[in-house]
């Protein structure tokens, strides 16, 4: 039985085209497209087209628009790609439990390796950055909301010492996905020194060079705070 062609709705077409333009370099990042008027005469189509054209390069995250303003092809970064798919992924966390168990073991996998690699490419001001990332924790132990936003800007700082940009920004989106998790966690009594005890541990080995121990530290960290926090949360 032959394949039922499809017919391709207007807009399609619009967007193709406008991707081509935007894949080429015609319309760099950060410029801004032509007005709805040129778009609607250069492709001979109605503004419905052309504006369903920029929602969906709007919600891919490709373009930008601001009211009263020319739609504006998006400077990428790391961090603004992986956002497009943070809506997603919280519904898929709410909608399928067992999807948490699998972040946390992706989490546990990228985090142990960030901090090997940290601990191979650290420099003295890494190292000084991370103690005061630790301390400002410290700081926040009173505050819940400060003392987690803390707790993910150390983890962030880890990642960000690699010097791979992807590593930091996927790092703080699974924080993030999963915070709403999270939150009670550091909410239960004597999480907050569980937690800062453990960074402490983090920091020695990776100031002192040391791979395997910043990775057997953070892994441990992930792995035992977790059914630690499970205790403190049920007693």
């Amino acid at each position: 039985m032959a394949d039922i062609i499809q017919r391709r709705k207007l807009y399609q077409d619009v967007l193709d085209r406008l991707m081509e333009r935007i894949r080429s370099g015609e319309i760099a990042p950060g410029a801004q497209l032509p007005s709805e008027r040129e778009l609607m005469e250069a492709y001979g189509v109605g503004r419905p087209a052309i504006r369903e054209a920029l929602q969906t390069l709007e919600r891919s995250g490709i373009v930008e628009i601001a009211h009263g303003e020319r739609a504006r092809v998006v400077v990428p970064t790391a961090q603004s790609l992986i956002a497009q798919i943070a809506i997603g992924t919280m519904h898929l966390l709410r909608t399928q439990p067992d999807m948490l168990e699998h972040l946390k073991a992706a989490r546990l996998f990228l985090e142990t390796g960030t901090a090997r690699m940290a601990a191979g490419k650290a420099s003295d001001e890494d190292i000084a950055r991370l103690v005061q990332r630790v301390e400002a924790q410290r700081a926040a132990v009173d505050d819940r909301d400060e003392f987690l936003a803390c707790d993910m800007a150390f983890h962030r700082e880890i990642a960000h010492i690699t010097g791979n940009p992807i590593y930091p920004s996927i790092v703080e989106s699974i924080f993030n996905w999963a915070s709403e998790y999270y939150r009670p966690m550091v909410r239960a009594p004597g999480a907050e020194s569980l937690t800062l005890a453990e960074h402490e541990r983090i920091v020695e080995a990776i100031a002192s060079r040391d791979g395997d121990a910043a990775a057997a530290a953070m892994h441990a960290h992930l792995s035992r705070a977790s059914a630690l926090y499970g205790t403190l949360i049920t007693s």
